[in-house]
């Protein structure tokens, strides 16, 4: 064997490892959410068409979810759940093992509900079920795309052409947005508007690298996700000073979290760091720009703090501070949001105790400017 026959065997088996380990914690990740969603149902509604506690029951399982530290059952969560059992009871064919294994002999009526779950009532003819080991060939972030086609054979659709065109989910979104459906069904050639989108797909096909990137995968299998989404060095050396920084100056500041992942729907945005003020009882969300300061910039901080002020308060919390950082040197501007806080005096308070934005502007460029150094000289 030669050289590079030697390097190509051995990507390639790492690569074939990669996938697979990633292929079998996605299968592992929607099982337990079709598990979860046949737990709801049979719990809520009693295997009932109309669920009899509405979207409360949610909320209660999350908040008790949460304090057993188990990952990704916010009540939006839960409820697609709920639907992804609902959509799919194909999977109950692969899931009754599993059933029986976690629910043991302990309740015999339940296991026996949630392995074969009632048949739903239909409207006239529906496709085809995709058998139960193709579903599990979708991501988790695909399925919950795929449950909001309420459509049978619009969804029986996009099932197809996903799996035939190996779309990413953000090709699935596009697709799904262009009416790929119902333009194919107003054409007298439908097979010329379907192979143009498949000959024409918008995106990259999914790849390997997408489901190890999935933050459903990294949250289920308890990885840390920052590495994954800090994209420079620069970026990462500069929240790591800022951070010891802030702590440094002993007036209140608590660290709560690095690349705090908010979610809003399916869509996954990332806040550098979050500090607790112990004095001030209020959270300070910090976003780091490696570039100058653009106007959207604003927005995207204005969306964390209502985010924040709606999901993440608790009694006794002042509203958030959000505090953008832009290194670019001739445009740094560092500005406080305070936006919606109507209390003047919690204003002047929380400018008197957070560090002068001065000062911060000076530490970011200071440590732009040394980082740079250190690269040139390393090219040298």
């Amino acid at each position: 064997m030669d050289y590079p026959a030697l390097i190509q065997s051995i990507s390639e088996a790492h690569r074939q490892a990669q996938a697979g380990a990633a292929g079998a914690v996605n299968r592992h990740l929607v099982i337990r959410n079709w598990l979860i969603g046949a737990y709801l149902v049979e719990f809520e509604q009693m295997g009932a068409e109309r669920a009899a506690y509405g979207h409360g029951l949610l909320k209660q399982v999350a908040g008790d979810l949460r304090k057993r530290d188990v990952p990704g059952t916010s009540p939006d969560m839960l409820e697609r759940m709920r639907l992804f059992y609902e959509g799919y009871p194909q999977l109950a064919v692969i899931s009754a093992p599993l059933v029986r294994k976690l629910a043991g002999g302990e309740n015999p009526d339940r296991v026996s509900a949630i392995s074969a779950p009632p048949v739903r009532k239909t409207k006239g003819a529906e496709p085809r079920p995709l058998p139960a080991e193709n579903v599990l060939r979708f991501s988790w972030t695909h399925l919950t795309e795929l449950i909001r086609i309420v459509d049978p054979w619009k969804r029986a659709f996009y099932e197809n052409e996903c799996l035939r065109g190996n779309w990413s989910k953000r090709q699935l979104q596009r697709q799904i947005g262009s009416l790929l459906y119902e333009r194919t069904g107003l054409s007298t050639d439908k097979a010329a508007v379907i192979d143009q989108a498949r000959e024409h797909g918008l995106g990259t096909p999914q790849q390997i690298a997408d489901l190890i990137r999935d933050p459903y995968i990294l949250e289920f299998a308890g990885l840390a996700e920052k590495s994954r989404y800090l994209e420079k060095d620069l970026e990462t050396a500069l929240l790591d000073h800022l951070q010891a920084f802030l702590l440094e100056l002993g007036t209140g500041f608590c660290f709560e979290a690095r690349q705090k992942r908010i979610t809003v729907g399916d869509e996954h945005d990332y806040l550098d760091l979050v500090f607790y003020h112990r004095v001030l009882r209020c959270h300070l969300l910090i976003d780091l720009k490696t570039r100058a300061f653009r106007h959207g910039d604003a927005g995207q901080m204005n969306f964390y703090l209502n985010y924040w002020k709606d999901k993440m308060m608790t009694p006794g919390d002042e509203p958030p501070v959000g505090l953008i950082l832009c290194t670019d040197k001739k445009e740094t501007r560092v500005s406080y949001a305070t936006a919606g806080m109507d209390e003047k005096l919690f204003v002047s308070r929380y400018l008197i105790a957070l560090p002068r934005p001065e000062e911060l502007q000076a530490l970011i460029d200071e440590d732009s400017a040394r980082w740079f150094q250190q690269q040139q000289k390393q090219v040298e």
